[in-house]
């Protein structure tokens, strides 16, 4: 394929993909009037408007919807097979644009770093902390880590962890509140509850027994969160029952700055998953990396660990 062809291609996917010719060349990092001339070529070699053109959006037109359709899963080959040949010496190599969330990738991710470089010094890591759910195709990420997402079209997800959520306390509070017998016994204890970033809300969770049974979650909204790790450290201050995600909780429960409230009981929140592109052909570095991460989650111990119901020593965390 010549490489004009080659280029008019990707500035025609990319454009449609997020609608805006300015936001194509921001990610391709060229010009708007290129991605614009490129795509008039393209739209003049094939005859045919690709795009409704206006002052406020980009729309596909129905040729051009059928033509995305017909050639995007072929480009995207394309390119991997490329990206693939022009690895280092048969290694994998090239820049690896991962997005994964803040604390749990600079408490779970972030240190595996220098191994994974010592196996694969060809690769440059471009790893984007962020707690918000990206479009991993449109802007151009290899995978994604996280929990929850949507699966678009083209995206597949690896489950690495049960994305448990616990109830943890200070032992101050514990001695100054009371014990907690009981999930009934909730609602007199003032409650640290995570509102959602993205929506405004706070959920309301079922709690789950470890001998399956179920039972509402009756604990007094005192104060709400957006993150996991800030309710964490309002809970070490005694200011009440936190229900967070367990990995964040990991290193306080560790320490002995938090201690379980209810270790029978849990909410079960899905998975945290790798996402990457559902496609046979993925690039050597994206492929060395989603085997990388499953390994090491898995000679860790990181899927017991974050599941609230495993027993270290006998004992629940």
């Amino acid at each position: 394929m010549a490489t004009e062809s080659f280029n008019a291609l990707e500035c025609f996917i990319r454009s449609a993909e997020v609608g805006s010719f300015a936001e194509a060349a921001r990610r391709l990092r060229i010009t708007p009037a290129a991605v614009g001339k490129h795509v008039a070529q393209l739209e003049a070699r094939l005859g045919v408007r690709l795009f409704q053109r206006s002052t406020r959006k980009l729309t596909l037109t129905e040729a051009g919807q059928r033509f995305l359709g017909e050639v995007s899963d072929s480009f995207r080959t394309i390119q991997y097979a490329v990206a693939n040949l022009a690895s280092a010496e048969g290694q994998p190599a090239g820049l690896l644009r991962v997005s994964m969330g803040t604390v749990f990738g600079r408490l779970y991710v972030l240190p595996l770093l220098g191994e994974f470089l010592r196996r694969f010094p060809a690769i440059t890591p471009d790893w984007h902390f962020d707690n918000r759910q990206v479009d991993l195709i449109g802007q151009g990420f290899d995978a994604a880590i996280g929990g929850g997402f949507d699966l678009p079209p083209g995206v597949v997800a690896r489950k690495l962890t049960p994305a448990h959520r616990v109830l943890v306390a200070s032992s101050d509070y514990i001695e100054r509140c009371g014990a907690v017998q009981d999930p009934q016994s909730l609602q007199r204890h003032d409650g640290i509850l995570i509102r959602s970033p993205q929506t405004g809300r706070v959920r309301s969770w079922p709690l789950t027994s470890r001998w399956q049974e179920q039972c509402p979650l009756q604990l007094r909204q005192a104060m709400t969160m957006s993150d996991s790790d800030a309710a964490c450290a309002v809970a070490e201050q005694g200011l009440g029952i936190a229900l967070v995600s367990l990995p964040f909780a990991v290193p306080y429960l560790a320490a002995g700055r938090l201690q379980r409230v209810l270790p029978d009981w849990y909410v079960d929140d899905g998975h945290i998953s790798l996402y990457y592109a559902g496609h046979k052909l993925l690039p050597g570095k994206t492929r060395a990396f989603i085997d990388f991460l499953v390994e090491q989650f898995a000679v860790q111990g990181l899927a017991d660990t974050f599941n609230a119901l495993h027993e270290p020593s006998g004992n629940p965390l």
